[in-house]
């Protein structure tokens, strides 16, 4: 119970990725929105970037690191003063089950951040197994039983909470949303770019993991039939299509593209501060219809014009539209030309501090901390027999 009004008691707990830039932002809103957050933690997935793409032998490794930290954390947890929720971060679906009967113990409601769904990464995203090999049935059920053993199951957004509910069959209100959003300390609003020199191509810059969810062909393709003179491309990453990208660039050259394999975190921000139009995905999959990546907020955050693919996820937060962003057809490098250059034609390659500062007040740590205590404290909190919920107590 909490100790006076409106004051929220919680454990964050389990092997979560402090890597991830959704686990920090998380933890950082909770705190700015007056959360008592106590962190209950075991490091299993540092270095790791691509959990997905990760040879068997690793994932093997990785799992019994996660096994060996599970006494000590149920031991930490058990010793935990009281609080009213435990939270379980990315990528917790082994650690949402290995709680459950613990924190039943200790009548407390289990907020899992999913994030993602096994199943459709592995299979329908990123189809590395078909879905009827039996590896690919054991990922579904899962997901089906790390969803059950939460209270309340937290997504990126509302369509993707949607999938949830319909794939799994979970009941209305099971699950609910919040933007990844952006760390504002990274990704700061740069300065104006001012005008470019006559002749300078306009520069347009990717960076991210090589998944199908990205569309990396369809922005080398598009960076192929775009002109030399007009458009110079930076793409930054790797990861699971980088070898038939590299075989693609082989055949067909695209002397106007450059490839970084990776860059620090911490310099994106110096290279978007380089760039004209930073791009967001373009990948066909449910998946990215359903999702808004990391680069998305980022790149708004830092105040560079964004072309993105047009889907529901984008819609939730662009609305109709925003100056300085534009939302193209999926898997058309035809349509991600015309969208750079719609922008580039515009005026709106500096976008105005009004459109970009609503779309900004939504991926704040501060803004995603508010929304996210307010979900925990419309939870039904359980007192012996009896349960109330936390938000009756609030002023």
């Amino acid at each position: 119970m909490p100790t006076c009004p409106g004051q929220v008691r919680a454990v964050i707990w389990g092997t979560y990725d402090l890597g991830k830039p959704r686990t920090r932002i998380l933890i950082r809103g909770l705190r700015e929105a007056g959360v008592d957050l106590a962190e209950c933690h075991a490091e299993v997935w540092a270095g790791v970037e691509d959990k997905a793409h990760s040879n068997r032998w690793a994932i093997l490794g990785r799992m019994a690191r996660m096994l060996a930290a599970y006494p000590g954390l149920i031991w930490r947890y058990l010793r935990a003063p009281s609080h009213d929720v435990v939270i379980v971060g990315y990528l917790g679906h082994l650690d949402v089950l290995m709680l459950w009967p613990f924190a039943r113990l200790r009548g407390i409601p289990i907020v899992w951040d999913a994030f993602l769904s096994l199943y459709e990464t592995v299979v329908e995203d990123r189809a590395m197994l078909r879905p009827r090999h039996p590896v690919a049935r054991l990922l579904w059920a899962w997901d089906w039983l790390a969803c059950r053993a939460a209270d309340l199951v937290l997504l990126d957004t509302a369509a993707h909470a949607r999938w949830f509910e319909t794939s799994f069959g979970l009941p209305a209100g099971r699950t609910a949303s919040l933007f990844v959003g952006a760390e504002p300390g990274s990704f700061a609003p740069l300065p104006e770019r001012g005008s470019r020199r006559p002749g300078q191509p306009c520069r347009v810059l990717f960076y991210g993991q090589f998944i199908p969810l990205h569309g990396i062909e369809t922005i080398v393709e598009a960076a192929a039939r775009s002109d030399p003179n007009s458009l110079a491309w930076t793409i930054i990453g790797t990861g699971q299509e980088a070898s038939r990208i590299r075989e693609r660039l082989a055949a067909r050259p695209v002397p106007h593209l450059t490839w970084i394999d990776w860059v620090p975190y911490a310099e994106l921000r110096e290279q978007m501060a380089e760039a004209d139009i930073c791009l967001g995905i373009f990948g066909e999959s449910g998946k990215a219809a359903r999702v808004i990546p990391n680069k998305a907020f980022q790149v708004i955050a830092a105040g560079r014009p964004l072309v993105t693919r047009e889907s529901p996820a984008m819609r939730e937060w662009i609305g109709d539209g925003a100056r300085g962003v534009r939302l193209v057809r999926a898997g058309d490098a035809d349509a991600l030309l015309a969208g750079i250059r719609d922008l580039v034609a515009s005026g709106e390659m500096e976008p105005d501090a009004g459109s970009f500062e609503r779309l900004r007040s939504q991926i704040g740590p501060d803004s995603i901390g508010r929304s996210f205590k307010d979900l925990i404290m419309s939870l039904p909190i359980r007192d012996g027999n009896s349960a109330r919920k936390l938000k009756a107590t609030s002023p």
